[in-house]
């Protein structure tokens, strides 16, 4: 982590938008699989495959780590503070203050990620001083997109990420976020 950026807080909880984004407990892994372990999830994301309790403790375990090391924050989103219904994440990137986002196949529908990435890139901007949030995703993933629009992110005119995840070549627009003035 570079010196020039403060390490991020122990413990988080952020309300707004009739959501709780709060830290993943122990008690949070028997009801991650449920959230995770789902196709649409395998495909579109990082998050391993299939996603069982023992990857759901690895996954606590790697949370943990990256908000020691400064690198991210992934939080439990919820609408009271008790059950989680999916998550968002805050990366500290070269490219930018990236956001991610998922949400559980029996929790869709409801604005949850748009209402997450609201509050999350709202904590970027007041407590980290992000001068921009950036969403990186595939054109062909019409539910991140619509995320995206909703949450008020523009296609920034930058070239395309190219990479490969679990054997799928991809290709990441970027759409970028700036605070309100």
């Amino acid at each position: 982590m570079s010196s020039s950026k403060p390490p991020f807080p122990d413990r988080i909880e952020l309300s707004g938008e009739g959501l709780v984004l709060r830290d993943w407990t122990e008690a949070d892994v028997a009801a991650m699989p449920d959230l995770f372990d789902h196709p649409d999830i395998a495909y579109w994301t990082p998050i391993v495959s299939p996603f069982d309790e023992a990857a759901a403790r690895a996954r606590l375990d790697r949370v943990r780590q990256l908000r020691a090391d400064g690198t991210a924050i992934l939080l439990a989103i919820t609408t009271d503070g008790r059950a989680p219904l999916g998550e968002v994440m805050l990366r500290r990137a070269p490219e930018g203050t990236e956001l991610g986002y998922a949400v559980g196949p029996a929790h869709r529908g409801r604005g949850l990620a748009v209402r997450a990435v609201r509050v999350m890139a709202a904590y970027a901007f007041e407590q980290l001083g992000a001068d921009q949030v950036i969403l990186e995703l595939e054109a062909e993933n019409a539910a991140s997109v619509a995320v995206a629009v909703k949450a008020g992110f523009g296609l920034l005119d930058v070239p395309l990420i190219e990479g490969e995840e679990k054997g799928r070549p991809y290709l990441l627009q970027t759409w970028g976020l700036r605070p309100a003035p």
